[in-house]
């Protein structure tokens, strides 16, 4: 079988079937009361981000910076503001793998899985990562909320692999050790 073209693809194909009926819930979920404080701030980005051209990327990148991921319900207000479909929005925000809907760990790690790093061992350190920390094989956030693992592809250190990133800073060349050790201090330091 075909590896598919995008992580979002083979997300889908490693959830459980739990995680995929909690994931169509999300997207019935109702959009915000009019009391959710969270609006006021959604509109005020609105307010300065809406008039530009395209914009929401802009906007989705505010607002998960506001609230640590774009929550299932503010997406029918963005949508609004914008005057774009609740489909559209949710298209973007499910077609790039930056942006969440749940919120991330204390720190984010990274591991690059594209070919390259397949190539010089990033999926045993995957695996490893995952259980080592306890999470599923498709990564996730640990239940003290202290790291989240994410499969990413391509950090562009091609010529380094295996390469991760953790909260931003790049790591290339990891082997078992450099990894156990990221792992730990990310998880001692939240």
């Amino acid at each position: 079988m075909r590896d598919p073209s995008t992580p979002r693809q083979q997300e889908v194909l490693l959830a459980t079937p739990s995680e995929l009926r909690d994931r169509i819930r999300q997207l019935g979920k109702p959009a915000a009361r009019a009391d959710d404080p969270r609006l006021a701030q959604v509109h005020a980005i609105l307010s300065e981000l809406g008039a530009q051209p395209g914009p929401l990327l802009p906007v989705l990148h505010a607002v998960q910076d506001a609230f640590g991921c774009i929550p299932p319900e503010l997406v029918g207000p963005i949508a609004e503001g914008l005057n774009l479909s609740r489909a559209e929005v949710h298209g973007v925000i499910t077609y790039y793998h930056h942006f969440r809907s749940e919120p991330a760990g204390r720190h984010v790690l990274e591991v690059c899985r594209a070919e390259s790093c397949q190539a010089m061992g990033s999926e045993a350190l995957w695996h490893e990562a995952c259980a080592g920390l306890g999470l599923p094989a498709g990564g996730g956030t640990t239940v003290d909320g202290a790291l989240t693992l994410e499969p990413v592809y391509c950090l562009g250190l091609c010529a380094q692999s295996p390469a991760a990133m953790l909260d931003g800073h790049p790591h290339a060349r990891l082997d078992t050790g450099r990894m156990s050790s990221l792992v730990a201090r990310s998880v001692e330091a939240a």
